[in-house]
């Protein structure tokens, strides 16, 4: 299945990492912390991520991060409001493995 569905999405609003791996928890904090003004990521997360991923894959996942923020923030200076995408319920269709 593509993307989170709807209990994983509570779950990262109410905060409650507890609920993914270990991997997705840690880059769901790194995003957090990325999204702080000013962004900052500590030396114990940065040690956790490095546990998990390599830094080659840690620096593009960074910069997803990155862009993804900025365009959060591009939108809300113009007032951007959002397109409908996410809907409660919607499922997609399952990645086929070749």
């Amino acid at each position: 299945m593509y993307g989170w569905n709807d209990d994983e999405i509570a779950a990262i609003r109410a905060g409650r990492l507890e609920a993914f791996a270990p991997p997705e928890a840690a880059l769901l904090r790194l995003a957090d912390a990325m999204a702080d003004t000013p962004s900052n990521v500590s030396e114990e997360l940065y040690a956790e991520l490095r546990r998990h991923f390599s830094e080659e894959q840690l620096i593009e996942l960074a910069a997803s991060a990155a862009l993804e923020n900025s365009r959060a923030r591009y939108n809300r200076v113009f007032d951007v409001g959002s397109d409908g995408l996410y809907r409660k319920g919607l499922q997609f269709k399952q990645r086929r493995v070749a």
